[in-house]
C-alpha cells in the first residue's frame, strides 16, 4: 500500500500548484487552504464558471493523461494523480462533460478506430459535444447483458429499437454510448455491441424521470427505428460486452486517492454542527460520526492498495475486484452518513435552508428543483444517497463479484 511519489511527480506538483495560484480567483487557495470556500457574489460564481473551462483547456489539464497525438499531455499514471490531487486539494474544479472526459473518451482510446479517434476525441477535448451512457432498461439493470434494445445493419447503417432508463443528462446529450443486442441468436453477452449514437435526430425520444426533490436529472429514452452510423460501433460487433467493462472500470478507478475527499469535507461538516447544536453531547452520534470517520480512511486506504498495484504492475484478481468492493462500501458507508446527517440537524432538516450549502452533492441542487418542492442540498444529498447503492452496479451484483472472483465461492444459481 506504500505510494512514492519520484522526483519528476514533486517537480510536477509544483508545476500544477503554480499554475492553478495564477489562474484561480484571488484568496481561492487559501480559503481552501482554511477549509472554508471563496465567498463570491452571483455575478463573479457566473463569471467563473464561464471562464475556467477555456483555462483549463489552455493549461492541457482537460483529458491530461492521453497520448499528445490526440490533444493530451501524455502524463504518466502518478502524475495523472498527482494533478488529481492538487485540484483536489484546492477544490478546483475539473471541467467537465464527466461521461466523456472520464468514460467514453478513454473506452474510445483503447477500443476506438483511429478514424473514431481523429473524430470524437477532439471534439471530447474542446467541449463541443456532450454524452450519456444508454445501458440500463427497464427489465435489464443489474442483469445489464439480457438487455432487449436492438440494433440492425441496414446498409451502411444500424437501425436502432428499444428503451433505455436512468440515462442521465439525455434531454442535454449529442451523443450517447449504448449498448444494444446487434445477434440475437447469440449467447447474451456475446451478441452486443457498443454504439456511438448521435442523440439529435426524430427517431430518439428522451422523457425525464422527475426525482423526490423535483429534477429530472435522469431519464428514459425511446429508440424508434433511430439511425446510427456502420461505422460507430467501438470495438468491434458483439464485442460490447467487453469494450462496456472496460467503461465501467474507467468509472470506478479515476479516483484513488483523491475519492475520500468529498467525504471527508461533508464529515467535518457533520462534526461542525454537532457543535453547534449540542448533538456531539449524545455518546451513539460521537459513535457514529467516529464510525464514518473510521470508513474514510478505510476508503482512503484501498485507493492507494489500488493505485500502488497497479504502478507495480501486480495482477492479482482481488485487486481486479477492489473497484466492486470500493463502490459497495462507499455506496452504503455514505447511505448512512446521510441517516447520520439528518439526526444531527434534526427537526431543521425540513427547513429548505438546513445544512450546508457544499458537500458531496453540490448546492447547484438548489437552483434546478421544481417550484413547489423546495429542498436544502443536504436532504437532497439524502435523497441521492438513497440511489447510490443501484448506479453503476448494485450492492448485491457487487457482492457476487467479490465472492466468484476473489474468494472462489459457487456462482449465484440461475432461476428456472
Amino acid at each position: 500500500m506504500q505510494l512514492t511519489y519520484d522526483d519528476a511527480a514533486e517537480s510536477f506538483r509544483t508545476e500544477i500548484r503554480s499554475w492553478l495560484a495564477d489562474n484561480l480567483p484571488a484568496g481561492w487557495v487559501e480559503a481552501a487552504e482554511r477549509g472554508e470556500a471563496l465567498e463570491m457574489t452571483a455575478e463573479e460564481r457566473e463569471s467563473f464558471n464561464q471562464s475556467w473551462p477555456s483555462k483549463l483547456y489552455g493549461g492541457g489539464w482537460i483529458c491530461a493523461t492521453w497520448p499528445t497525438e490526440y490533444g493530451g499531455k501524455g502524463l504518466t499514471t502518478l502524475q495523472g494523480v498527482v494533478l488529481a490531487e492538487e485540484f483536489a486539494r484546492v477544490r478546483a474544479p475539473m471541467r467537465a462533460d464527466f461521461f466523456g472526459d472520464t468514460l467514453v473518451g478513454p473506452t474510445i482510446l483503447q477500443w476506438g478506430t483511429e478514424e473514431q479517434k481523429k473524430q470524437f476525441l477532439p471534439q471530447i477535448l474542446r467541449g463541443e459535444v456532450r454524452w450519456c451512457q444508454g445501458f440500463s432498461e427497464p427489465d435489464s439493470g443489474s442483469d445489464l447483458a439480457s438487455l432487449k434494445t436492438t440494433a440492425t445493419l441496414d446498409g451502411d447503417e444500424w437501425v436502432i429499437n428499444g428503451q433505455k432508463v436512468w440515462t442521465t443528462q439525455a434531454y442535454v446529450a449529442d451523443y450517447c454510448f449504448l449498448l444494444t443486442r446487434t445477434d440475437p441468436d447469440a449467447p447474451k453477452h456475446q451478441g452486443i455491441s457498443y454504439l456511438l449514437v448521435p442523440m439529435k435526430q426524430d427517431g430518439i425520444e428522451v422523457r425525464g424521470i422527475t426525482q423526490p426533490d423535483g429534477t429530472a436529472e435522469f431519464c428514459e429514452v425511446f429508440f424508434s427505428d433511430a439511425r446510427c452510423p456502420a461505422e460507430n460501433v467501438v470495438g468491434g460487433v458483439n464485442n460490447g460486452w467487453k469494450v462496456a467493462n472496460s467503461t465501467l472500470a474507467f468509472e470506478r478507478g479515476q479516483s484513488a486517492t483523491t475519492g475520500y475527499r468529498r467525504f471527508e469535507e461533508e464529515y467535518r461538516q457533520l462534526v461542525a454542527e454537532a457543535k453547534r447544536n449540542g448533538a456531539i453531547d449524545d455518546p451513539l452520534i460521537r459513535q457514529r460520526l467516529m464510525q464514518y470517520y473510521t470508513k474514510i480512511q478505510i476508503l482512503r486506504a484501498n485507493g492507494l492498495r489500488t493505485l500502488s498495484t497497479q504502478l507495480a504492475g501486480v495482477k492479482d484478481p482481488s485487486i481486479a475486484a477492489l473497484g466492486a468492493l470500493n463502490k459497495m462500501f462507499w455506496s452504503e458507508m455514505h447511505q448512512r452518513a446521510m441517516e447520520l446527517a439528518l439526526d444531527i440537524w434534526g427537526a431543521e432538516s425540513m427547513l429548505v435552508n438546513a445544512g450546508p450549502e457544499s458537500g458531496s452533492w453540490p448546492g447547484a441542487l438548489r437552483e434546478r428543483r421544481r417550484e413547489g418542492y423546495p429542498v436544502s442540498p443536504m436532504v437532497s444529498t439524502f435523497f441521492f444517497s438513497r440511489s447510490e447503492t443501484i448506479w453503476g452496479g448494485t450492492s448485491q451484483i457487487q457482492r457476487n463479484i467479490v465472492s466468484e472472483r476473489v474468494l472462489g465461492l459457487p456462482k449465484e444459481p440461475k432461476p428456472a
